[in-house]
Formats: C-alpha cells, structure tokens, sequence
C-alpha cells in the first residue's frame, strides 16, 4: 500500500473515525429513513475525509483551502443531521453527545490546518516537498 500525505494527517484519521461512528449510528435508523435523513448523513461523513484528501492533493494552496472548507461545511451538516437523529429519537443523547465533542474536535483540527495554509499563502510560501507530492514515493510498497 502506498503512503498517501493525507493518511498522515491527524484531521483526516479522525474524520474517517468519525465516517465509521455515522455508518454505525446510522444502522439504527428505521428503514423509512434510508432514502432520507441516513444517505443524507453518510454522504455528508463521506465528504469531509474526502474533501481533506481531495484538498492535499491540489498544488495551489488557494485550492486546499477550498476544499479545507467544503470538509469543514460537511462537518457542520453532519452536526446538525445527527441532532435531528437525536430528536427524531433515532440517536440516543449519549452517542449524541460523543458525536458532539468528536465534531468540535475535528473542527478545531481543520480550522488549525486551515490557518497553517493561510499563513503560508499571505506570506507567499510554498508547501513542503512532502506536502506537495501528495504520496510518499521513498517508502516501499507492499507486495
């Protein structure tokens, strides 16, 4: 398996921990939900890893802040879609509440990379080479 850049980020660890606690949650859902409030929040938790990836991997810094924000923008609506969860009764306001403090985690971890990307471009600095490969080519895949 080749290292992808984005897998080190401790922000995009976090929001596929986050995409698996929606997939579980979301089991719990009455079916009559399924073409609704359930493919409604799975594909907002899908978006917010895949937006950090999707940011890492663009050579323009304007560009990652773009995509830093559409994950950022997922995030909030999986917020607001888990409190309808909760009361609709779908979700219990303990899992509720673990989602919350996950939630407000990841949003202090994005905004974080959000301003290192602004500092670099107000002060006309490029990105690392590591950061602007996107992969790690020196590690050797597994075969």
């Amino acid at each position: 398996m080749q290292d992808f850049y984005y897998r080190k980020l401790l922000v995009y660890q976090h929001a596929m921990m986050l995409l698996e606690d929606v997939y579980h949650l979301t089991k719990q859902f009455p079916s009559s939900e399924l073409h609704g409030l359930t493919n409604q929040i799975q594909r907002a938790a899908v978006s917010i890893p895949s937006n950090i990836a999707e940011g890492v991997g663009r050579f323009s810094i304007k560009d990652r802040i773009r995509f830093i924000d559409i994950s950022n923008g997922s995030l909030m609506e999986v917020m607001c879609q888990l409190e309808i969860a909760q009361r609709l009764g779908y979700i219990s306001e303990d899992d509720f509440k673990k989602q919350e403090i996950n939630i407000a985690t990841i949003a202090k971890m994005i905004l974080g990379l959000r301003k290192n990307l602004e500092v670099k471009l107000n002060n006309n600095q490029r990105l690392s080479d590591e950061e602007n490969k996107g992969m790690d080519i020196s590690l050797t895949p597994n075969l």
